[in-house]
């Protein structure tokens, strides 16, 4: 894109945020949806750890200790950190045991302390065979103050932070209304979202939380998937053409992260190395791209050596060689394969990046959101 267009395109965008403001058209837009939840809709069961053999509890008041029925067994000495593990039939929590163990601060602003951080909210300890997994309840909001500081940078302006938010918040809730388990909603790897308690709590993330409290993205009524990425390289992607399904809002649009620090970026890779993670064909002379996405993006690589031919997914590279991305091409020169690419993230959804540039020319979140969500409403909860 010129920096002609690119400069018209931002200009768009402000004019209409502009327009968008003086109008609250959100508001306009604001539906109240029922999501298909028990009655502790908002509470997430988030797992912190999962089947280990032992691992230290505790609260930062005086806790109550109940067992997997809710009946209260003990109580736990605030800031004492002590040793859960497979005891009998259940689990041994100090004098304690019982089948499933649930830790509750008796304070509401108090604390609990699972493996090796704090978090908001309640402990939940259930055997798994001979090893244990540590489950967290906790509220919501209070989840993503964690999670925004987490997936972005908390010194980001605040209309990206807040459009990270509300991003955020839909893809919980739309991954603990379609893929929970018996046991939790959420985990804490990037298969979901990066939480990681207190520790990555910041004023700024409270800001942003709190300024976009109860909102989620939906289209026809209901939360969308709301994926979201580091960087797209300068184009996002339709989802059909990544992941399976195709859907109305995960579009493919112009990104706006060209300042993002791995808009571009490059690899070497040895040859022997080379040979030996993708083996069957000899030593490897080209590895020419065989079918791409439109914007670019490696679905399917061939890969020619003296001794045959292969073909190997985008998806595939990108884990053996540690890539950011699946937009990348690959030279070599015999002794070096040198892979450069663009983007970090499946390119799907928010840009993280983009979001970040977007809110530093003033554009604001509703806005930002509603470019990498087309044909999506920025709705409010109905707690």
């Amino acid at each position: 894109m010129s920096r002609q267009n690119y400069s018209t395109l931002i200009k768009c965008l402000l004019k209409q945020s502009i327009l968008n403001q003086k109008h609250h058209w959100w508001l306009s837009a604001v539906i109240w949806i029922c999501l298909i939840f028990p009655s502790q809709a908002l509470e997430l069961r988030v797992a912190i750890k999962k089947n280990v053999a032992d691992l230290k509890v505790g609260s930062s008041t005086s806790a109550i200790v109940k067992d997997g029925a809710g009946k209260p067994i003990g109580e736990l000495n605030p800031m004492a950190a002590l040793a859960a593990q497979p005891q009998g039939n259940g689990i041994g929590l100090d004098r304690l045991n019982a089948g499933e163990i649930i830790i509750e601060p008796s304070q509401k602003d108090g604390l609990v302390w699972i493996g090796d951080r704090w978090y908001r909210g309640r402990t939940h300890l259930v055997r798994q065979g001979d090893t244990l997994t540590a489950i967290n309840y906790v509220d919501l909001e209070d989840y993503l103050y964690s999670v925004v500081g987490a997936e972005a940078v908390a010194t980001w302006p605040l209309e990206a932070l807040k459009a990270q938010a509300v991003a955020a918040r839909s893809y919980a809730l739309y991954k603990s209304s379609t893929e929970r388990s018996s046991l939790y909603d959420l985990d804490t790897t990037i298969g979901t979202q990066v939480y990681k308690g207190l520790d990555t709590e910041y004023t700024t993330t409270h800001q942003a939380v709190n300024g976009t409290a109860g909102q989620v993205m939906t289209y026809n009524g209901k939360v969308i998937l709301a994926a979201f990425h580091s960087s797209s390289g300068g184009h996002t992607e339709n989802v059909e053409d990544v992941w399976t399904s195709p859907l109305p809002y995960l579009r493919a649009v112009v990104d706006y992260d060209q300042q993002s620090p791995v808009f571009q970026w490059d690899k070497v890779v040895s040859a022997q190395q080379m040979n030996n993670l993708i083996a069957g064909v000899g030593t490897i002379k080209t590895m020419v791209p065989e079918e791409t996405t439109p914007h670019g993006r490696v679905v399917n690589m061939k890969v020619v050596g003296d001794r045959g031919t292969t073909v190997v997914t985008g998806a595939e590279l990108r884990k053996v060689l540690d890539l950011r991305s699946t937009l990348f091409r690959v030279t070599g020169d015999g002794a070096n394969f040198r892979i450069y690419g663009r983007g970090f993230g499946h390119g799907l959804g928010l840009s993280q990046w983009g979001a970040y540039y977007l809110a530093k020319q003033g554009v604001k979140y509703a806005q930002i959101l509603s470019h990498y969500y087309q044909q999506a409403n920025l709705s409010q909860i109905n707690r």
